[in-house]
């Protein structure tokens, strides 16, 4: 790993302590949803993908044996014990993987330095004010023309899902800071990026919007 780079703002200081606390059971805790969806959808984001890739907020690293071969992945996420379990999961990768502490919403990479970054339900966790700072800098860091790809969770529109949403809401509030109402999507264009694509991935629950810089 690098040297880490420690969130400023307040809304980041307050998701690195939830993770810092939720990391030991963390995959215990999502294994049933790892297993009855999202090993079937984490494939998608890495369709077409090569290259120097950065897959913001890595976690646990779970994402890491759907990486491209031959590729070379910068994983960063703001909590040093998510990291730790990424790092154990590193030899799952057919990819070369990097990992380093860092903040999505203040990256240290140099402008045009990756080829694509994806983030995998990690928009639904940050605070709106951190919403248009991180897209930003997703932007920023990936080259003209390169590939955004966001996963995240999204209040649905039928009765039954959208009731039993509110009933999770504060269970997922409280432990992963994740909220089925961001509006992350509205926020592409104000960060100065163009949407290409956007679909559900299960049901009306699990959203794929991928993106790219106006540049």
């Amino acid at each position: 790993m690098s040297a880490p780079v420690r969130p400023t703002s307040e809304g980041a200081r307050n998701l690195r302590r939830r993770y810092q606390r939720i990391a030991p059971v963390y995959d215990l805790l999502d294994l049933p949803f790892e297993y009855g969806r999202y090993r079937e959808i984490r494939p998608l984001l890495f369709q077409g993908l090569s290259g120097r890739l950065l897959d913001a907020g890595v976690g646990t690293g779970r994402n890491m044996p759907f990486y491209p071969s031959g590729s070379e992945v910068v994983g960063i996420d703001l909590s040093p014990a998510m990291l730790e379990r990424a790092e154990a999961r590193r030899a799952l990768s057919p990819a070369s993987v990097q990992l380093t502490e860092m903040d999505i919403s203040r990256l240290t990479f140099p402008d045009a330095f990756f080829d694509a970054a994806i983030a995998t339900f990690v928009f639904c966790t940050l605070p709106d004010e951190l919403q248009v700072p991180a897209l930003r800098e997703l932007g920023r860091v990936v080259r003209p023309q390169g590939t955004i790809r966001l996963l995240d969770y999204t209040r649905p529109r039928g009765r039954i899902r959208r009731l039993i949403t509110q009933l999770w809401e504060p269970w997922v509030g409280w432990a992963y800071g994740a909220h089925f109402n961001r509006q992350t999507e509205q926020f592409i264009s104000e960060a100065g990026l163009v949407l290409t694509s956007a679909h559900f991935v299960v049901d009306d629950l699990i959203r794929l919007v991928e993106a790219k810089p106006a540049r």
